[in-house]
């Protein structure tokens, strides 16, 4: 998602990559052309660890993306969970045309809902007793130069918040290099009374943060590693790296409100 939508959209290739640009050097997405439903970057697969930390069968049903980008995680969801309805943000129609043109983004309107809209404006559009609920909702938004601006506000947080399910959670990439990333953790952590698991920066700088809207996240080293076989027996996503940064901030970090128990987890997993 841009923040902005006066920069340029633009598409690169090299070794087989083509790559995502909101008139900058800046990568805003990826896809392996011979793959193109692969989540290719780092961050888009560690996006994806939610799916071991909410294991019901039919989790999740209905999925809120904020930025569009390359689609990768559209396509992800679109192609392995044929249960999951999507509703996407975008606030640049011309993001939407390039994930159409060049990024392979399906057109399967009963599935795919896309509104062309600013994410944090949309999230208060709707009176609160008449929000859907979402059982997870994905923030990857930025502008050319990388900023998350009003993404990153406690008030937006709560806003999420407000429209996730029981047993929701809110998936966001971050970028842990600049001087805001611990203002956004520090309002995060805020909004979701310290349900939060901050994974610490993989390659480029990219920093995910899972938020629980009910139920405390818990981080059971065994189960996670079942979870994430089969996850990698249905749709090929390795997440053992992901597995291994997850039990390091569960352990270290009590105030994150992460906890080793496995009582929550599916009965027949």
């Amino acid at each position: 998602m841009t923040i902005a939508n006066k920069h340029s959209i633009e598409a690169s290739e090299e070794g087989g990559v083509r790559f995502l640009h909101f008139g900058s050097e800046w990568v805003q997405g990826a896809m392996r052309i011979a793959r193109p439903y692969a989540l290719e970057l780092e961050y888009t697969r560690e996006m994806m660890a939610c799916l071991l930390l909410r294991t019901d069968d039919d989790w999740p049903k209905r999925v809120l993306q904020v930025g569009l980008g390359a689609a990768s995680l559209t396509k992800f969801w679109h192609r392995y969970f044929p249960q999951t309805m999507q509703t996407i943000l975008e606030i640049n129609p011309a993001v939407v045309a390039m994930a159409y043109q060049s990024f392979k983004l399906p057109r399967d309107a009963g599935r795919i809902a896309i509104h062309i809209a600013d994410g944090v404006a949309w999230m208060k559009d709707i009176p609160l007793p008449q929000r859907e609920k979402y059982d997870c909702i994905m923030v990857d938004g930025y502008d050319a130069n990388a900023r998350f601006g009003a993404l990153g506000s406690e008030d937006f947080y709560r806003d999420c918040r407000a429209r996730l399910s029981r047993r929701g959670l809110l998936v966001l990439n971050l970028f842990g290099r600049t001087h805001g990333y611990k203002n956004q953790i520090e309002n995060l952590r805020a909004a979701f009374d310290n349900r939060v698991l901050a994974l610490p920066p993989v390659e480029g700088g990219n920093a995910i943060a899972i938020a629980a809207a009910g139920e405390t996240l818990y981080v059971d080293s065994q189960s996670l590693k079942a979870e994430a076989l089969k996850l990698y027996e249905a749709t090929g996503l390795k997440l053992a790296a992901t597995i291994t940064r997850m039990e390091q901030v569960g352990s270290t970090n009590s105030s994150q409100s992460v906890k080793a128990d496995s009582r929550k987890r599916r009965k027949n997993g």
